[in-house]
């Protein structure tokens, strides 16, 4: 635990207890609780197989339970959104239900007793294993779903079922309008020989140049490539930063668009990313900043505009983030620049693996963008990396935070 908050290690790890679940992180109790009551925590990759195709039924898909023959339709005795009659399959416990997610405690609690494994979705599996949705992506795969998949985002849900899960997804330009395909996007096994992916098989990989390799096809082979030419950016962006103030103008502006339902039992969310520019060291505190967004909408307590990633300063994901650590010379050396064409044709650096943590509510729909751009020209290129998306639950208050990953894969 570091500043009073949860560090999560590998796939779920919390105080007191680790983690992993069929489809993400979060708190739940293995018996009776309050509404509104938090069990062990953690944070837990969003990938199964289930996840994949979708989870749907109804209450009688789960062989017990149900309201006895003859009688009304039954109360909602944990106050967690679900009637017997809606699929819960345990009335009594806020933190099982069929728009939970899937547990699995591995550690001993406060009191030294692992809980005994429970079914908190109502799938009628328990515990179910997780597997990644993001095998067999082409590279210049350009469907948005898949793009959510890349950044390990895979359950699906619609209107109506109250399920989480993501319920659109589109790539867009700045202001929101679709983005025709274009080597902006890619989705990668790896970049370079030295980065893998922090979830599952593949990662989502934005660019302002090409979301390419060095020397594969469509790949840009140098440190400027045209894509969109100008855009216009959200409101409040470029991201002012006080000593180094960004140009206004926006060029290839590229970003995935995604509206998600939380699972009922979440308190929050968090994912992986890596910033990559032609920008350092030339354009450092220039008004040439490149910048990498994470938007939030509604934006959540210490957002900046609804953006979640800055730097302990305020700073955004540019050049000017005081994470900016590989490059010759740097903290993490240049090893990861490797194979990935920056450096090759110019200067370059990048951050390390970041993580941002951010608050949720349960059940609540969340837009999130992830969105990469040119500030000031259309001149050296950025590249974002986006993965290991999770979702959190502590049974406590999550901030909004971002730090580095402390034991990347």
């Amino acid at each position: 635990m570091r500043g009073g908050r949860f560090v999560y290690l590998g796939l779920c790890a919390s105080v007191g207890m680790a983690l992993w679940s069929s489809g993400a992180c979060s708190a739940t109790g293995r018996g009776q609780q309050a509404p509104g009551e938090g069990g062990g925590g953690g944070a837990v990759s969003a990938t199964t197989a289930e996840m994949g195709a979708g989870a749907t039924g109804s209450w009688a898909d789960f062989g017990d339970g149900g309201a006895p023959s003859g009688e009304g339709p039954s109360p909602d005795e944990d106050g967690d959104g679900f009637t017997i009659e809606d699929g819960d399959c345990n009335d009594g416990d806020a933190n099982v239900n069929p728009g939970a997610v899937e547990v699995v405690i591995t550690e001993p609690d406060q009191s030294g007793v692992v809980p005994e494994p429970a079914d908190e979705d109502c799938d009628g599996v328990i515990d179910d294993a997780p597997v990644a949705c993001d095998t067999n992506i082409a590279p210049a795969d350009f469907d948005a779903i898949h793009g959510a998949r890349a950044v390990d985002l895979c359950a699906k849900a619609s209107p109506g079922d109250r399920k989480w899960g993501v319920l659109s997804a589109e790539y867009v330009r700045g202001d929101g309008s679709p983005a025709a395909p274009s080597p902006a996007v890619g989705v990668l096994d790896s970049f370079g020989p030295n980065v893998r992916p922090q979830g599952g098989t593949r990662m989502l990989v934005l660019s302002s140049g090409r979301a390419r390799l060095a020397r594969w096809p469509g790949a840009c082979n140098a440190s400027s490539c045209k894509n969109y030419g100008p855009g216009e950016a959200p409101p409040g962006f470029p991201q002012d930063n006080p000593a180094c103030p960004p140009s206004a103008n926006i060029n290839d502006d590229i970003g995935l668009e995604l509206v998600i339902r939380a699972p009922t039992n979440a308190t929050g969310y968090e994912f992986a990313f890596k910033f990559y520019t032609f920008e350092y060291p030339e354009f450092v505190c220039d008004s040439f900043n490149d910048q990498f967004l994470a938007l939030a909408t509604p934006a959540p307590p210490g957002s900046l505009n609804g953006n979640l990633s800055f730097d302990s300063l305020g700073n955004p994901v540019s050049v000017n983030i005081s994470f900016f650590e590989v490059c010759e010379g740097c903290p993490l050396g240049p090893d990861e620049l490797e194979g990935t064409g920056f450096g090759l044709w110019n200067d370059a650096g990048a951050t390390g693996w970041l993580r941002t943590q951010a608050p949720v509510t349960g059940g609540q729909e969340l837009k999130l963008r992830f969105m990469i751009f040119d500030t000031g020209d259309d001149k050296l290129d950025s590249t974002a990396l986006v993965d290991g998306f999770k979702w959190v639950a502590n049974g406590g208050t999550i901030a909004l935070e971002t730090a580095p990953v402390e034991n990347p894969r």
